[in-house]
């Protein structure tokens, strides 16, 4: 599904401040795998995603999403094929438009279009029946401006966008640390049910090790722009805090050591 090979990242090149994230990083990940992906901050965590979606150019390598070269490829062009829900809930939806019209712009994400309005009458019901699954009451807030909604129903709302047009790859990039614990739990589990639905392939940053571990099916630890620790299947299941805090803790690394309470 998604293969990367040789992916190279500097930041502030031949400068004092200079940054390697990635020197060399190869990936491969398969059709359907939910990966969760965890690590210290600068590790490389969001700027993978970033790279993977077009937001940020890679220096070198090559990404390939079912044989399709993204590599160079600007955002607009990816995200015909890849939904993309930040940390901020404000960045995947229009504030100061409806609901409605929201949905409605999600719903033509890689269509091509003419002189129309772009409003349907005939969405209006679909768009409900997605709203109400998860819950939240949304179905009838139909025509209130986003930006009027708390941040757990704009996140809600950007899952939704986000899948809408059934990309091939959903990136999640810490999309419920901005939220309060019961709600990022609420987001969590929609995230959860939204992927199982339609056996999506995803990728999820986060600080939480609970969420990590109890959502997806994969698991990366990342440092210093490597893939330090890469689990799944009966190994994933019998992870715990205390076995990924070993790990971290074996690295040796004061970085790492002290990001402990990121993890609670």
């Amino acid at each position: 599904m998604l293969q990367i090979q040789n992916l190279h990242k500097v930041f502030n090149k031949s400068t004092i401040n200079e940054k390697v994230v990635f020197d060399g990083l190869n990936l491969k990940v398969e059709k359907g795998q939910f990966i969760t992906i965890i690590g210290s901050n600068g590790a490389g965590k969001s700027t993978l995603l970033n790279i993977i979606s077009g937001l940020l150019p890679a220096d070198e390598g090559s990404i390939k999403l079912e044989g399709m070269e993204l590599t160079g490829k600007p955002d607009y062009r990816c995200a015909r094929h890849i939904g993309h829900v930040f940390q901020d809930p404000s960045k995947g939806v229009a504030p100061n438009m409806t609901i409605l019209e929201n949905m409605s712009m999600a719903c033509n994400k890689g269509k091509s279009f003419n002189l129309t309005w772009g409003i349907s009458k005939k969405n209006i019901s679909y768009f409900k029946e997605l709203l109400a699954e998860v819950n939240l009451g949304l179905e009838d807030k139909l025509y209130n401006k986003v930006g009027l909604l708390s941040g757990g129903q704009r996140q809600a709302l950007s899952l939704i966008m986000a899948v809408m047009s059934k990309p091939k790859l959903l990136l999640l990039d810490e999309h419920t640390a901005a939220l309060d614990p019961k709600t990022s739990e609420r987001i969590n589990e929609i995230t959860d049910n939204i992927i199982t639905e339609h056996n999506m392939t995803a990728l999820m940053v986060t600080h939480n090790m609970n969420h990590a571990i109890k959502m997806g099916n994969r698991l990366f630890m990342m440092d210093q722009g490597k893939i330090i620790l890469d689990v799944q299947g009966e190994q994933k299941r019998n992870l715990t805090v205390n076995k990924l805090l070993s790990h971290f803790e074996s690295l040796n690394s004061k970085d790492m050591i002290s990001d402990r309470v990121l993890f609670a």
